[in-house]
């Protein structure tokens, strides 16, 4: 099971996935995912994080409280599913990296 693995190699074989990790990481935060609703009556940003850094929303919809609740609720969840989409990606490539453990060079 392990016959090709250089176990000598490990640890900076690790060391180099963390390091990869915190710039995957520090990327991530630094992107921004919008979402609108509403036809864009509501946009919602967050960004790699998933923390919401801006909120817009059309002054129409302030006399309207109940649509506007479900277009935030609407935007929010879609930006959401967005930032845990580009985490699943990040993850898919960073277990990619990992794939060579087996490889001799």
């Amino acid at each position: 099971m392990f016959d090709n693995l250089d176990f000598s190699k490990m640890g900076a074989m690790f060391e180099e996935a963390q390091k990869h990790a915190k710039t995957m990481e520090e990327e991530a935060a630094n992107k921004e995912f919008t979402a609108k609703s509403g036809g864009g009556m509501v946009k919602v940003t967050m960004n790699g994080k998933g923390q919401v850094v801006d909120i817009h929303i059309d002054p129409s919809l302030l006399e309207d409280k109940e649509s506007l609740q479900i277009l935030l609720i609407s935007s929010i969840n879609d930006a959401s599913a967005m930032v845990e989409e580009n985490k699943k990606l990040a993850a898919t490539q960073m277990l990619s990296r990992l794939g060579g453990f087996g490889h001799q060079n």
